[in-house]
């Protein structure tokens, strides 16, 4: 299998050298799996403006769906930084293994939108009745329901780039379930 490298500034084209630059000034460093999209002159930003896009879910609500989505996908890279973000956003180590297991039983509507991403993932967008009226009756829209597909898909392309490539974690590993 090739061996991909994590490309440095130099070595990526000067529209992706800006964007390394503006998250170098946010993040404080350029996490590899944002360095390996530039390896195409286009993919970093498209995916960049695709991830930061408006949406009806909260950031703790992506959070957890990109912590099941990641697990579901076993996705090391993403298991790591989405644990690290979690905990950002609120959530305890026990609370990021539950969202990573698949539901959320410290709250009733954070559990019925975690359910139903990880059934959306697992069955290749087939989910139960009884999942879907879950959701619906925890709350949550159609609109709610539209741009949950999407962030399991915006999560998945990532997981599939890591997963791909194999670069290395530049995050804490997250600890494995057992």
């Amino acid at each position: 299998m090739k061996q991909f490298e994590v490309p440095t500034r130099e070595e990526v084209s000067p529209v992706n050298q800006a964007i390394f630059d503006d998250l170098k000034n946010k993040l404080g460093f350029v996490p590899n799996i944002y360095a390996t999209y530039a390896y195409s002159a286009h993919a970093l930003g498209r995916f960049l403006n695709f991830s930061s896009g408006n949406t009806s879910l909260s950031n703790k609500e992506k959070e957890a769906i990109f912590l099941v989505v990641s697990q579901v996908n076993n996705c090391l890279y993403c298991l790591a930084a989405h644990t690290a973000v979690g905990k950002m956003n609120g959530f305890t180590d026990d609370q990021i293994i539950e969202l990573r297991k698949g539901a959320a039983t410290f709250d009733s509507k954070l559990d019925a939108l975690v359910r139903l991403a990880k059934s959306i993932i697992e069955n290749r967008g087939v989910v139960p009745d009884s999942v879907l009226n879950a959701f619906y009756d925890a709350g949550y829209t159609n609109e709610n329901l539209v741009d949950t597909i999407v962030s399991v898909g915006e999560k998945t392309i990532t997981n599939f780039l890591h997963k791909v490539t194999n670069i290395p974690l530049d995050f804490p590993e997250a600890v494995p379930l057992n």
